[in-house]
C-alpha cells in the first residue's frame, strides 16, 4: 500500500487588496465566520466550518498586480462546494447582489456529459472564485 502522507486542504491563503472589502464578501455575503488573523501582517482568517481562508493583505494595494490565470503560474481559481442545485441558486443570488462582483460564468454545467453544475465570477479584489455542485 502507498503511504499518503497529506489528509486534504489544511487551508487556503489568499492575497487581498483590501481587508475589509474581503471580509464583506466571505464574511457578509457568504456567512463565513471570522476566526483569526494577525494584525501586525495585516490579515484575517475566515471559515464556513469546512475550509479555513487566510487573507493577507497586499503590503502595497496600489502597485500590486492583478494574477493572470493565463500567463502566472499559482492559484488559477478557488473552488468552494454547494451541496446541491438549490444552494448553488442561492449562491449566484447572493454572491451576484455584492457590489463589485464580476460574473465570469454564469450557472451552467461544468462540462458536457456533467450533471455537476457551477458558476465563476470575480470578487472584489480580483480573486477568480467559483461554486460548484457535488461531482457527478
Amino acid at each position: 500500500m502507498t503511504r499518503t502522507f497529506t489528509q486534504g486542504v489544511h487551508h487556503v491563503g489568499l492575497t487581498v487588496p483590501d481587508l475589509e472589502q474581503a471580509r464583506a464578501f466571505f464574511c457578509g455575503t457568504l456567512g463565513f465566520a471570522e476566526v483569526g488573523g494577525v494584525p501586525d501582517y495585516p490579515s484575517i482568517f475566515v471559515s464556513d466550518g469546512a475550509i479555513l481562508l487566510t487573507l493577507w493583505r497586499a503590503e502595497d494595494p496600489q502597485t500590486a498586480r492583478a494574477f493572470d490565470r493565463r500567463i502566472n503560474i499559482g492559484l488559477h481559481h478557488l473552488s468552494l462546494a454547494v451541496a446541491d442545485d438549490a444552494a448553488l441558486e442561492a449562491a449566484w443570488a447572493a454572491v451576484t447582489a455584492h457590489p463589485g462582483v464580476v460574473i465570469d460564468s454564469p450557472p451552467g454545467p461544468i462540462g458536457p456529459g456533467v450533471s455537476t453544475r457551477h458558476f465563476l465570477v470575480f470578487i472584489p479584489g480580483g480573486i477568480r472564485l467559483e461554486f460548484a455542485t457535488p461531482f457527478a
